[in-house]
């Protein structure tokens, strides 16, 4: 039985600065059917108060606390170890990372940078890791549907160079972590073998979902999704459908046996 739902946002509900056809109605019924729901999203490129203005724009209403984040995760992590953060990211993002601690021991976070990929702040970065700081993936994604449409390298191109270079693995809090899929059952009071998740990434959405122990993924076939996607990555979907909108549709009929 199906007990929580977790949903990307990007590719999923909206795109862009648009809500995909019939995304609203979707979440609705999730709700309706009296079923918690988490936005659980890798976008690095804005901060947590941003996103939850552009799921409102849309017409989607989100509580913050419904919103898992992994900038969220790893500000918690830092606070929790006494590191202030050397930021490799996009710079409205670092308002998420107020209160963090000043001077002292540093710890390397890096997510989507976008056109602050440069090589002096990547050497930086590096340096720091060198010199032992503990190193913080936000994302590893691949790629992204960017505003023109087309796919666009994401952070994980990055996070490997810098892993490549220092010989370190990034320690990394946003989708396809176990602890962030997990964190987003613990939040709804479910098992994650209880929960579903939604994504057009068949890779950190889906098959790491289902790695975590998710009982099931369901990949749409909109946003960054290509076709074959379906068989390119373990764990494989548990359904392919073809939007968000149908995803829900299966697991309100999966509820109704």
């Amino acid at each position: 039985m199906i007990r929580g739902v977790m949903l990307d946002i990007a590719g999923v509900l909206v795109q862009g600065a648009d809500i995909i056809v019939g995304a609203d109605e979707a979440l609705r019924r999730l709700r309706a059917a009296g079923l918690p729901v988490r936005f659980l999203t890798n976008t690095t490129r804005r901060p947590k108060r941003q996103v939850l203005e552009q799921l409102a724009a849309s017409g989607i209403a989100a509580d913050p606390d419904e919103v898992l984040t992994p900038a969220a995760a790893a500000r918690d992590w830092l606070v929790a170890n006494g590191y202030a953060p050397h930021l490799l990211v996009y710079p409205g993002l670092e308002e998420d990372f107020a209160g963090c601690p000043q001077g002292g021991r540093v710890a390397v976070v890096v997510g989507d940078a976008g056109p602050y990929f440069t090589y002096d702040r990547l050497n930086a970065a590096f340096r720091a890791i060198e010199a032992g700081a503990p190193f913080l993936a936000l994302a590893e994604n691949r790629v992204f549907k960017d505003a023109d449409g087309k796919l666009s390298l994401d952070a994980g191109a990055f996070v490997r160079a810098l892993e490549f270079s220092s010989g370190t693995q990034a320690q990394l809090f946003g989708k396809p972590a176990a602890a962030f899929f997990q964190a987003a059952a613990q939040s709804m009071g479910c098992k994650p073998g209880d929960c579903v998740m939604i994504g057009d990434d068949a890779e950190s959405d889906v098959a790491g979902a289902l790695a975590a122990g998710v009982g099931r993924g369901i990949l749409v076939q909109t946003g960054k999704y290509r076709a074959g996607d379906e068989s390119r990555f373990d764990p494989r979907p548990s359904a392919v459908v073809r939007d968000v909108a149908e995803a829900v549709d299966l697991i309100l009929k999966d509820r109704a046996k």
